[in-house]
């Protein structure tokens, strides 16, 4: 059973959460998938002429575009779905273990939830521990922990990621609450590799992608992007397009798209302050409790992302 925070009153399983939005309209993929980002073009990492790969599930490949089915492919037809959960909400019904919708809507609407300016980018590719596995892309936070003595001191890139779990995991308490793992992107799920060879093959193809995207840096997500109702998302602040926060009824239905309310920028002391205090706290989702990463723990964590972007099986 996923790690809900109850499970004994949690009662049936659903797909509805709070995150990101990936998706990206291409030539490649599906005719019907809507472009929320465009700062990264998935399909570097995907192998759609499956030269690696000689086999996955029936959904084929769930970002790039998404699915374009027959003739292009023989594979479930469907639009791009790319997300990456921040937290998991399961169902609006509070006999169920989940949250009314509106209590979401309302506690950030009120400001209760602070949303930066969200920026991001790929940090590794990696098959997951299932058998076969899913692929997927990750946004860790990297380096897990910051000093914040010096105000200058840049950000650890996907910052914002854990500063809204944080805040949402505090705010809100239900029993079918919970994130799925790390901040991930499932690309594909059931891939099974031609070969050893052709899997180490392929994902010195991601590493090389994910190396330009972090030289590139963290980008916001929003520019030519379409909001809920299919118009552009036209607004902007001084540092560009706003990159917020969207509410999910499951992967391929989106109702509420949620612009940053805590700006640019974040080198002022009383900010640093906020960002700190939302920071020094992981979830631990074994034990079910708040656990601090200190100094003491920095390269075990950095160890960790290092071993677990290297696990391509």
């Amino acid at each position: 059973m996923p790690p809900v925070l109850d499970s004994k009153n949690s009662k049936v399983d659903g797909l509805a959460f709070l995150g990101l939005s990936l998706t990206r309209h291409s030539e490649l993929g599906h005719p019907e998938s809507i472009t929320h980002q465009a700062a990264f073009d998935f399909n570097e990492v995907l192998d759609r002429d499956y030269e690696y790969l000689h086999s996955t599930n029936d959904d084929g490949w769930l970002v790039g575009g998404g699915e374009p089915g027959p003739p292009r492919s023989y594979k479930l037809a469907a639009k791009d779905s790319s997300h990456v959960e921040i937290m998991r909400v399961g169902t609006y019904r509070e006999d169920w273990g989940g949250i009314p919708q509106q209590d979401i809507i309302d506690a950030i609407e009120s400001g209760k939830i602070l949303i930066p300016q969200i920026e991001v980018t790929p940090t590794a590719v990696i098959a997951n521990p299932d058998t076969p596995p899913e692929l997927e892309i990750r946004f860790d936070m990297d380096p897990p922990y910051a000093t914040f003595e010096d105000p200058e001191e840049p950000l650890p890139v996907n910052w914002a990621l854990r500063f809204i779990h944080n805040q949402l995991f505090k705010h809100f308490e239900f029993p079918s609450r919970f994130c799925p793992d790390v901040f991930h992107s499932t690309i594909v799920r059931k891939a099974e590799f031609r070969s050893l060879e052709h899997r180490d093959t392929y994902f010195r193809k991601c590493d090389a992608a994910i190396k330009q995207w972090r030289e590139a840096g963290p980008k916001s997500l929003n520019e030519e992007g379409m909001g809920v109702d299919g118009k552009p998302l036209e607004d902007r602040n001084d540092n560009g397009y706003y990159s917020g926060l969207w509410l999910f009824t499951d992967r391929e239905n989106i109702t509420h798209y949620f612009k940053p309310n805590f700006l640019p920028p974040y080198n002022t002391p009383e900010k640093r302050k906020v960002i700190a205090r939302f920071l020094e706290g992981v979830w631990d989702e074994n034990a079910l409790m708040w656990k601090t990463l200190g100094r003491s723990n920095v390269e075990k964590a950095l160890e960790m992302i290092r071993s677990e972007g290297a696990k391509h099986s």
